[in-house]
């Protein structure tokens, strides 16, 4: 279940780029290179202790664990113009069962979630209730 002292995120990554074993083997990792307005309004506004869905963009299409926010309110250490956002991040749970977009997209109680409406978003914001949907999906 959701805490209501949190927010919560989809954050997406290419797993040939950087992947869910990517930011375990590191242990904490430093989520840079967005480019976008609203992501980087979704970076800028996330706060230590949110958690975040680890979506596998273009490979898998799917959401394979939940990440926390460790380190919040950073630039990002690629942008030499300083405008740029970004955070640091840990894992926390891998998923047994990996949530696909398929799935996203045939639940109804889920058209309305940023990652359908705005599929190119990188770093999209959750609702509380679309974060139990989820998390109850991936329980199998």
């Amino acid at each position: 279940m959701t805490d209501p002292s949190k927010n919560y995120w989809l954050m997406k990554s290419e797993p040939f780029k950087y992947g869910w074993d990517d930011l375990v083997a590191e242990k904490e990792g430093v989520w840079d290179g967005v480019r976008n307005h609203l992501a980087k309004n979704n970076l800028a506004a996330m706060e230590v202790g949110d958690e975040a869905f680890f979506y596998h963009s273009r490979e898998g299409l799917e959401i394979v664990g939940i990440a926390e926010v460790t380190v919040a309110g950073i630039l990002d250490p690629t942008d030499e113009t300083g405008k740029w956002a970004a955070v640091k991040i840990k894992p926390k749970r891998k998923f047994d069962n990996p949530v696909t977009l398929k799935q996203i997209k045939a639940e109804p109680k889920l058209a309305d979630c940023e990652l359908v409406r705005l599929s190119r978003l990188s770093v999209a914001k959750i609702k509380p209730d679309e974060w139990d949907i989820i998390c109850n999906m991936a329980e199998g």
